[in-house]
């Protein structure tokens, strides 16, 4: 054999490794996406822009390296248990998992397949992971927020709306976190003269009947604490704070742009766009055991004044001048 071909014979097989681990660098991958939400969702849809719009700046390409399953599984808890079921059937690489209503039907489902949770209100004492630095198990991801942040929607109510004595805070009695959120809120209640009361969020007819009722006697506002319950009837809560001229401190700032008056909360959008990196280092190797579950990092106050002077109220300029986003 002649030197230049055994150069080329050998340098070949050299090459051949290297071709196969860039193929193999560029196998497709799967996520999964589960939401407790319809696909026309506008405020889900913005969360998963977000997140496939941080996946491809991280050099994930839908179609080349990754393929995206996205199940909307409605609220219906019993449509998010099959959903997640399904999902889990496929055996994606990681699944992103919003909110503490489509975790647990996961965890039911799976203790293998890596999760990633954009928001949860309380992981660690919902279960989900053994600890908040190192998670331990299959689970991991950002909290929505630490529960002195209920202090902060009641000091709110009272800087927009001086004149509330009384607060009816509405929550989900069965979902712990939201327990806890307002007994923060029950509990400084006192120091600002105000009387706190609570609303279950159960079905719609309950909601609706309870506002009603609150409404009737005079000084009164609303709280809504952060949840599933809460988005699900987001629409029917704005409705009916406007029709009984309730001032209402929300939790998201979608209530706001739907019409409510003032809301203080995580930046969710971020939160999604953080979740990402924490599926890219899944893709890549790490486990979600050894990722640490992380606080907020970014804050936002909305507040809208068409809907202050609806209910005649003047909002401080000082509250104004703090607030990140004013819808005239």
């Amino acid at each position: 054999m002649r030197r230049r071909d055994f150069i080329s014979l050998v340098g070949g097989a050299a090459a051949i490794p290297f071709v196969a681990h860039a193929q193999q660098s560029e196998r497709m991958r799967t996520i999964g996406v589960l939401f407790p939400a319809a696909p026309d969702d506008p405020v889900f849809q913005a969360r998963l822009a977000a997140f496939h719009q941080e996946l491809a700046l991280l050099g994930w390409i839908i179609g080349r390296n990754v393929r995206i399953d996205t199940r909307w599984a409605t609220t219906n808890p019993a449509e998010i248990r099959r959903n997640a079921t399904e999902l889990v059937a496929l055996a994606p690489d990681v699944i992103l998992s919003t909110g503490d209503s489509t975790v647990p039907p996961l965890l039911q489902a799976t203790r293998t397949v890596p999760i990633v949770f954009p928001v949860a209100n309380d992981p660690l004492g919902a279960g989900y992971v053994e600890s908040l630095a190192r998670p331990g198990g299959n689970v991991t991801g950002f909290m929505l927020h630490e529960y002195s942040i209920s202090v902060k929607w009641l000091e709110l109510l009272k800087e927009i709306a001086p004149s509330v004595r009384r607060v009816a805070v509405l929550r989900d009695s069965a979902n712990p976190s939201q327990t806890a959120q307002f007994g923060v809120i029950q509990a400084i209640g006192p120091m600002l003269k105000v009387e706190v009361t609570p609303i279950n969020m159960r079905d719609a007819g309950e909601i609706e009947q309870a506002v009603e009722t609150f409404a009737r006697s005079p000084g009164g506002g609303l709280i809504v604490v952060s949840g599933g319950a809460s988005i699900r009837y987001r629409d029917l809560i704005v409705t009916l704070a406007a029709k009984r001229k309730l001032p209402a401190v929300y939790w998201e700032r979608f209530f706001v742009v739907a019409g409510g008056l003032i809301s203080y909360g995580v930046h969710t959008i971020n939160q999604y766009r953080r979740a990402a990196g924490y599926v890219d280092r899944i893709l890549k190797g790490e486990k979600p055991a050894d990722l640490p579950v992380q606080a907020p990092t970014k804050y936002e106050t909305v507040i809208n004044l068409k809907t202050a002077k609806t209910l005649g109220l003047s909002v401080p300029m000082s509250l104004q001048q703090r607030a990140d986003d004013v819808i005239e």
